[in-house]
């Protein structure tokens, strides 16, 4: 590719390297789109020996497709698919006892011929482990050994002189990732078994629900709602919300904010909770996810909102704060 040129004819590098970017993700975009398109003959197979296994997935690789391989095996095991990544070097160290009768290895190398993987190929063979090649080359010695066949199809690689692992690589990812969604799909992964395996960070707070930072049992602000407001409003400085959650028996029937405090204060004392409720309040159910509840605090512009369960029986109550405290934002 020549350096562009301004009108004067002097290079412009930050236009030319827009260029360049541009045509390597072209190049890998139309590749994706043509393994789409060539789905590897063995990918279903692949998938039904995995479902049946009992065991976890073994990953290896060497160089940038162990880099590969690390991925792939990490999204695997946060997906619902027991699976970890082996050293190929460290396999022929001992770490080949990691891999038992039980397990489904999935080897990668591009050229079919990386030595070091020939011993968890043999380890492999000798006690009968299921083993899924990647590569492609569909007659190297990788996959000749393997029981399925994940051929990548022949496609340029996106660095100038044709040799540097991209393209190649940005097939693997996807592949690995198609075996990972398809996985999900067929055991029935959803949302709530995610959670069980991203506790942490941003990510773990969005997936929680509400029920896991509510206030509920003692520390709930309730009141009866035909409590008098002087019992309410010790109930509601006492507990340190805010607010108070009127019932009737074990049903909500309104709450009491500090702006029904103010928007009442004319003859307050002389009424009863329910004279001064707001009888439509915003309930959420526990299974609700936090950033959902965020979202409806944020329309409302209220600092909190009440969980209930089913006839609206009351169970906590959410503050902003504690959103923010969790990480939700």
């Amino acid at each position: 590719m020549q350096p562009s040129q301004t009108s004067s004819g002097v290079l412009n590098p930050v236009s030319d390297s827009v260029a360049i970017g541009k045509n390597v993700l072209t190049i890998e975009a139309d590749a994706l789109t043509y393994l789409a398109d060539h789905l590897p003959a063995d990918f279903a197979g692949a998938i039904e020996k995995i479902l049946s296994s009992s065991g976890r997935i073994i990953v290896s690789g060497v160089g940038k497709s162990g880099h590969i391989g690390r991925k792939l095996a990490a999204t695997f095991a946060s997906t619902g698919t027991p699976s970890y990544f082996v050293h190929a070097t460290e396999a022929s160290h001992g770490d080949l006892g990691m891999i038992g009768p039980d397990d489904v290895c999935i080897l990668i190398s591009n050229s079919g011929e990386t030595q070091e993987l020939r011993d968890i190929v043999y380890h492999s063979q000798r006690f009968s482990i299921p083993l899924i090649g990647v590569s492609s080359n569909p007659d190297s010695t990788l996959m000749k050994a393997a029981d399925f066949r994940l051929t990548l199809p022949k496609q340029p690689e996106a660095c100038p002189i044709g040799m540097a692992p991209t393209t190649s690589t940005t097939m693997t990812l996807a592949l690995g990732d198609a075996l990972a969604v398809a996985l999900m799909e067929r055991r029935g992964f959803v949302a709530e078994d995610f959670r069980v395996y991203h506790p942490g960070g941003k990510l773990g707070a969005q997936m929680q629900t509400v029920s896991d930072l509510m206030h509920g049992g003692d520390d709930m602000p309730l009141v009866g709602q035909d409590d008098p407001m002087t019992d309410v409003l010790l109930t509601m400085t006492a507990k340190g919300f805010g607010i108070g959650v009127v019932t009737d028996g074990n049903t909500i029937t309104g709450v009491i904010t500090d702006g029904d405090l103010r928007r009442n204060m004319a003859g307050l004392m002389d009424r009863t909770a329910k004279d001064v409720a707001n009888p439509d309040p915003l309930i959420v159910a526990p299974d609700c996810l936090t950033p959902e509840a965020m979202a409806m605090m944020n329309e409302r512009k209220i600092n909190i909102v009440v969980i209930a369960g089913e006839d609206r029986k009351p169970l906590g109550v959410l503050h902003i704060h504690d959103l923010l405290r969790a990480g939700v934002v």
